[in-house]
């Protein structure tokens, strides 16, 4: 049983905690710092000495600032370095990397599920902001490690790099591949507990910010049948300013993700919390199908183009591949690559064995068939493609990632047993179906010839582009500074809002481009009507970057993509067209944090020659709160950027010192969500979202009706 309060443990803590204040420097000194990337910030944040000091810091540097002598090299000991820098260990201190702990500890007890000794995991989110992960595996090992001494979970929590994980026979395969997981955890977390069930005896341990503070102790017995581990904790609200609160839709779809994967698995997300924000709630997820009710899940909002989903399994030079897949009606592919269940958004040589393997049977079937002639072209891989849902998911005993992160496979041999497996079933799939190769390929020609459309249309804006000094859009207003990273581009609806940003703007930095009522909805449309759009077209000119195959990042002439609508719905939609056209064609954009959403005030309240705006109800009615509700309070209700003058745009809505910008980002591993998401709003099938509406109708705010 759970129990939150562990007398114990907050003794000990208590005790730690007084060690700590006795050894706090006494200086107000304010130390400025830029965050680093890692840390991601993109601004300056002041703190004092005070503020630095980390549970474990308890001797002073006496170091001179600037000096450079033997004392100056610093050895960060156990767990410290995570401390100082978690950025480096979990990409990040947001809610991102908050959720990415939860992960960590779930990957552990996925991988006792991929070695075949885990049937159950279950996740619980605590009243008190604390999780739970409990799995039904062989739990951790409670021994002494003859190598080091120590007994086995205490190395697990306390050592980086230490686990079952590097080749002593613990583990074939596992997303492990840094080892870091559990002890970065516990670096990071205000308590940690674990509870281990193993031999009919149960063991419990508790630590605090990466320190044992009880020590592994046997603590009651258990039947021989009842094994696992379970992990509770508390992330560190010292390393998680900015939240430690847990989502449950953000858990809810890595937790659905990784049932997939790991077919047969149950993961159980339960919520406990009850407040204005929470409620209590419970989801069970198990495929038997695995990767193909994937593709099935991913494919509910389109109209797939044949009814089965295509899958392929084998295992070639010690790896083990699985491929899922199935074309839809639709333009856009949607390929997810996994390697031992750990999400890879760049791809890597799995991804590129399966393309290959792809593009070419399907050109060997179409010339052997007669559906391509002579003397025509060969299908691209981007031809056969259009449309397609794949899962590519590979098991392989020593994954070599590029980057610390995880994002791009390197192994060589993946590609090979990738290629070699899809090519031998897949051959034998359309052989045994000629209908359905003869749709894919019909449709790939389609696609062909409307690419070829579109690169004639392409190279004709390049010819014009390269003849004519105004290669810019016309109604581009741009800023006179050339240095990308100071300039920014609004886009912005109408020409009588966008007249008003142009007399507002600076014009050093700031360009400002109109854009004519409601942008294509590129949701259904192939690249040669995107070419044919001329909105589109402007952005895509005023951006640089080019889009798809062409896109490059180098190119971008603006650090920041400001899209600057209305406050109502008619705003909400024109929002998620352009981010629909910016995920679909420019994803890097928004992966890297280049576009923004402005937030234009939806009241001004006047009183007494003085001036107030908010943002929202809520915003509007603390102001009047402190400034009195009377008949002396003139309060606008603003419908449109276009009813705002030049100047309470731009101290409202562009003035870099005054304005709210919402940064449009998503989180890399759960991407098939947001694919989904994207495809359910703006897809042709309209009993999706409709479902969507109904789910998601109660947090709508501000519904201009």
């Amino acid at each position: 049983m759970y129990m939150p309060e562990n007398k114990k443990r907050d003794a000990l803590m208590a005790n730690e905690k007084e060690k700590r204040e006795n050894t706090i420097l006494d200086t107000n000194e304010e130390i400025t710092e830029p965050m680093t990337e890692e840390d991601d910030g993109s601004y300056e944040v002041s703190f004092s000495e005070n503020d630095r000091e980390y549970p474990d810091d308890n001797v002073k540097d006496t170091t001179e600032v600037g000096e450079y002598n033997p004392d100056a090299i610093q050895v960060l000991e156990g767990l410290e370095a995570v401390r100082k820098r978690p950025g480096m260990y979990i990409g990040t201190t947001s809610s991102r990397g908050l959720h990415h702990l939860v992960y960590e500890i779930v990957d552990n007890s996925v991988d006792e599920a991929l070695a075949g000794f885990c049937t159950e995991i279950t996740v619980t989110i605590h009243k008190d902001n604390s999780i739970t992960v409990s799995d039904n595996g062989r739990g951790i090992p409670v021994g002494i490690n003859h190598k080091t001494g120590r007994n086995a979970v205490d190395l697990v929590f306390t050592e980086l790099h230490a686990g079952g994980k590097f080749g002593g026979g613990g583990y074939k395969v596992s997303g492990g591949l840094h080892g870091v997981g559990a002890s970065v955890v516990n670096a990071l977390s205000e308590w940690l507990d674990v509870e281990i069930h193993q031999g009919g005896k149960i063991y419990k341990e508790s630590f605090s910010r990466g320190k044992t503070i009880i020590p592994l102790v046997e603590s009651g017995v258990c039947s021989e049948e009842d094994t696992g581990t379970k992990v509770t904790f508390i992330p560190d609200p010292m390393i998680f300013t900015e939240t430690t609160v847990f989502e449950y839709d953000v858990l809810r779809q890595r937790m659905r993700e990784m049932a997939f994967l790991t077919r047969g698995l149950r993961i159980t997300l339960c919520d406990e919390r009850k407040d204005e924000h929470h409620s209590p709630q419970e989801q069970s997820f198990c495929y038997e199908g695995g990767i193909r009710e994937f593709v099935t899940y991913l494919n509910h909002s389109k109209t797939p183009l044949y009814d089965t989903v295509m899958y392929f399994e084998g295992t070639k030079n010690n790896v083990y591949v699985e491929v899922a897949m199935q074309h839809n009606d639709g333009y856009n592919n949607s390929e997810y690559s996994f390697v031992n269940n750990i999400n890879t958004p760049e791809g890597g040589m799995h991804l590129v064995g399966f393309r290959n393997a792809v593009t070419k049977t399907f050109n060997e079937y179409a010339r052997k068939n007669k559906i391509l002639k002579d003397s025509d072209q060969n299908l691209t891989g981007e031809d056969i493609r259009e449309g397609i849902t794949a899962i590519i998911s590979v098991k392989i005993e020593d994954p070599q990632f590029e980057g610390q992160t995880k994002q791009k496979l390197g192994n060589a041999e993946a590609r090979g047993a990738t290629d070699s497996i899809v090519s031998e079933q897949l051959t034998y799939f359309l052989e045994q179906n000629p209908a359905i190769a003869k749709k894919i390929c019909e449709k790939s020609i389609l696609s062909q010839r409307a690419r070829e459309a579109a690169r004639k249309a392409r190279d004709l804006s390049r010819r014009k582009t390269a003849l004519d000094s105004m290669s810019l859009p016309g109604k581009l207003a741009d800023c006179s500074d050339k240095d990308p990273k100071n300039c920014e581009i609004f886009l912005v609806e109408g020409d009588s809002a966008g007249g008003s940003a142009k007399s507002a703007r600076s014009r050093a930095t700031q360009a400002i481009l109109p854009l004519r009522g409601k942008i294509l909805n590129v949701e259904k449309a192939r690249e040669d009507k995107i070419y044919a759009n001329e909105e589109i077209k402007a952005m895509i000119t005023a951006f640089g970057t080019g889009i798809h195959d062409d896109f490059d990042i180098s190119k971008l002439r603006y650090d920041k993509i400001i899209i600057m609508t209305d406050a109502d719905v008619d705003g909400a939609h024109i929002d998620t067209l352009m981010l629909t056209f910016l995920y679909r064609f420019m994803p890097e954009l928004i992966r890297q944090g280049h576009v923004y959403l402005a937030m234009p005030p939806l009241f001004k309240l006047e009183k007494n020659k003085k001036v107030w705006y908010a943002y929202s109800d809520e915003e509007l009615s603390r102001i009047l709160d402190e400034v009195g509700r009377d008949q002396n309070n003139r309060i606008q209700r603003y419908k449109g950027l276009g009813e705002m003058d030049p100047e309470q745009l731009w101290e409202t809505t562009m003035d870099p010192a005054r304005r709210v910008l919402k940064r449009v980002q998503f989180n890399e591993e759960t991407e098939s969500e947001v694919d989904l998401t994207f495809t359910i709003l703006m897809g042709d099938k309209v009993e999706p979202r409709r479902d969507f509406i109904e789910r998601n109708a109660k947090f709508v705010k501000n519904l201009d009706i």
